[in-house]
C-alpha cells in the first residue's frame, strides 16, 4: 500500500517538480491549487501513470472552509495522510517599496503564504496524531517550502518576505508540538528557482547569477526542490526535525 501525500500548489512550478518526484519516490498524491479542475487535466493526465494514484483537490487555503474540504476529500478518497507538503504560495501583485505598501496586498500575501499553511497543518497534525495512536509504526512528516527570503530582506517586497519568516517560525512550533508524537517537521528554502513566479525577472536574475549571486552559476528548477522534499519525506534525513534545508545553489553563504 502506497503512503500518501498532499502537495498545496501542487500543480505548477516548484509543486508539479515536487510532484513528479513524490511519484518516484513511490507515493500516491493529492494535488491542491486555486485552478478549476477542468483545467488541470493535462497535469494529472501527466501525473496519473503506474508510478502512483494522483487526485485533484481545488481550493484555497486561505479560506478555511476550503482546507476543511480539501481534508475531507482526501479523507475519503485515501483514508490516510503520511506527509503534508505546504508549499503554495503567492507573490506581492505589485512590487511595491515598503514605504508605499498596501495592506491589502499583506493581507493577499500573509493569508495565503502564512495563515494558510499553518490552519492546514493544524487540520493534518490531528489527523495524523490519530492514525499515529492507531498505527504506531506508521511514518508521518510535515514540510514547509518557504523561501530564502525568509532570511534575506526585499524592500519592494516586505510582505512576501514577512509571510516566508513566519513560515520558519511555524516549523519550529509545529517541530515542537509534534515531537512526542515522532511527526517530524522541516522547511526548505529555495533560493532563485525558474517558474512562472520568477518569469518576469529573468533577465535581472541572469545577470546576477553570472556575477556570482550564487556559488553553483545556474538557476535552481522545481526538479531541485522535488528531489529535497523526496529525501525528507522518505526518511533519508532522519532525526533532523524542526531543521531548515537551503536548497538554494549557495545564494545565503556569507563570504570574503
Amino acid at each position: 500500500m502506497k503512503p500518501i501525500a498532499l502537495i498545496t500548489g501542487g500543480s505548477r512550478g516548484i509543486g508539479l517538480g515536487i510532484a513528479k518526484s513524490m511519484l518516484k519516490a513511490g507515493y500516491s498524491l493529492a494535488i491542491n491549487g486555486l485552478r478549476p479542475a477542468d483545467q488541470v487535466k493535462e497535469v494529472l493526465a501527466e501525473l496519473n501513470t503506474d508510478e502512483g494514484e494522483v487526485i485533484y483537490c481545488q481550493g484555497d487555503i486561505s479560506i478555511s472552509e476550503d482546507r476543511s474540504k480539501i481534508i475531507s476529500e482526501v479523507k475519503a478518497h485515501f483514508g490516510r495522510l503520511n506527509v503534508l507538503i505546504n508549499n503554495a504560495g503567492v507573490a506581492p501583485k505589485e512590487r511595491n517599496d515598503i514605504l508605499d505598501a498596501t495592506e491589502e496586498s499583506y493581507d493577499w500575501v500573509l493569508n495565503t503564504n502564512l495563515k494558510g499553511p499553518y490552519f492546514l497543518t493544524q487540520l493534518v497534525a490531528r489527523w495524523m496524531i490519530e492514525q499515529k495512536n492507531k498505527k504506531p509504526k506508521e511514518t508521518f512528516s510535515i514540510i514547509n517550502v518557504s523561501s530564502v527570503s525568509a532570511t534575506t530582506a526585499s524592500v519592494n517586497r516586505g510582505d512576501y518576505c514577512i509571510s516566508k519568516a513566519g513560515l520558519t517560525m511555524s516549523t519550529k512550533l509545529w517541530a515542537v508540538r509534534l515531537g512526542e508524537y515522532d511527526i517530524p517537521v522541516y522547511e526548505i528554502q529555495p533560493g532563485i528557482i525558474r517558474t512562472d513566479m520568477t518569469a518576469s525577472v529573468v533577465e535581472k536574475y541572469d545577470k546576477l547569477i553570472e556575477e556570482g549571486l550564487t556559488l553553483q552559476k545556474r538557476w535552481g528548477n522545481p526538479q531541485d526542490i522535488g528531489k529535497t522534499v523526496a529525501a525528507l519525506a522518505t526518511g533519508t534525513i532522519p532525526y533532523a526535525t524542526g531543521q531548515v534545508i537551503n536548497t538554494d545553489g549557495g545564494l545565503t553563504i556569507q563570504f570574503l
